[in-house]
């Protein structure tokens, strides 16, 4: 399999580290040149100048989208996803054999519901921030497009050197929230990536799948579990209700489990687990002892 990464950070790096594993043919496509990827080719271009993609390689079987934006505003997000994606898919397109699946990792923020709504692949989409309404429309674009494609709405992703719920928790800086519940969904980085690696194997995908873990499961919980497993009190409550900038929403996961995946990091307790152990030993030497 030849595979090309489009913005090969985070969530892609891994995957290119598990595609090479497998025995895949790995392009790497990032803005700078970079020789930290053992395996991988790596493409120097730049997703929002059409000219850097004229020399893509030839003969891909699939293509995985998951850049970042240069900002985190309206602009960086546009330039991205929607102009990169479009001058994406119009240079592969051109090819001789253009690759037969495109994947997008587009995120949950497509969602606006706030009141703790069970959503799945077909509830409403209409998101509340920018950042959901420019992903939105580059789904749009890419279903609209010349070439196979498939969405991946990720939750929140954490994992190694991602974990400031943690990092927040053991320094004093939260609060428990006296509103109601605001759930959170999140999926562990190698679940992100393993989950790629399995929709670009199957053969056949669905238009949209949501990748997140088993558990949604509202921020104090979650906070609540991480002081306890470090032996510290239970974070103190906020005077008033946070305000949120995103929604409250449990996101359910039927579709991508029924496709066969099985996750490795099935619930937020599960994952931050891990690196509450690997990262912090001495804090909670019960479970040093039990891993």
């Amino acid at each position: 399999m030849r595979v090309l990464i489009a913005g090969c950070g985070y969530v892609g790096s891994r995957l290119a580290g598990l595609l090479v594993e497998s025995g895949a043919e790995v392009f790497a496509l990032r803005r700078r040149p970079s020789a930290d990827l053992l395996g991988v080719t790596t493409l120097c271009a730049d997703l929002t100048d059409p000219e850097t993609l004229a020399t893509l390689p030839r003969s891909l079987d699939a293509v995985v989208f998951c850049p970042s934006p240069s900002s985190p505003d309206f602009h960086g997000y546009s330039r991205i996803f929607i102009d990169g994606l479009r001058n994406l898919t119009e240079a592969l397109s051109a090819h001789e054999r253009p690759p037969g699946r495109l994947i997008f990792t587009s995120s949950t923020a497509v969602y606006g519901q706030s009141n703790g709504e069970w959503v799945d692949e077909t509830s409403p989409t209409r998101p509340r921030r920018f950042n959901g309404k420019v992903l939105l429309e580059a789904e749009k674009l890419l279903h609209d497009g010349p070439l196979s494609g498939c969405v991946m709405r990720l939750g929140g992703i954490y994992g190694p050197g991602r974990v400031r719920r943690i990092e927040q928790v053991r320094a004093g800086e939260v609060r428990l929230d006296p509103g109601a519940p605001h759930y959170t969904n999140r999926i562990h980085l190698e679940d992100a990536a393993r989950s790629l690696v399995h929709l670009l194997t199957l053969r056949s995908v669905a238009p949209v799948y949501l990748v997140t873990d088993n558990e949604p499961a509202p921020d104090n919980d979650v906070l609540r579990f991480i002081a306890a497993e470090l032996g510290l009190p239970e974070p103190p409550m906020a005077e008033s209700p946070t305000p949120r900038r995103s929604g409250s929403k449990r996101c359910r996961n039927d579709r991508l489990i029924a496709s066969g995946y099985r996750l490795a990091y099935p619930s937020y307790r599960d994952g931050y687990l891990v690196h509450l152990v690997r990262v912090f030993p001495k804090e909670i030497p019960r479970r040093q002892d039990a891993d």
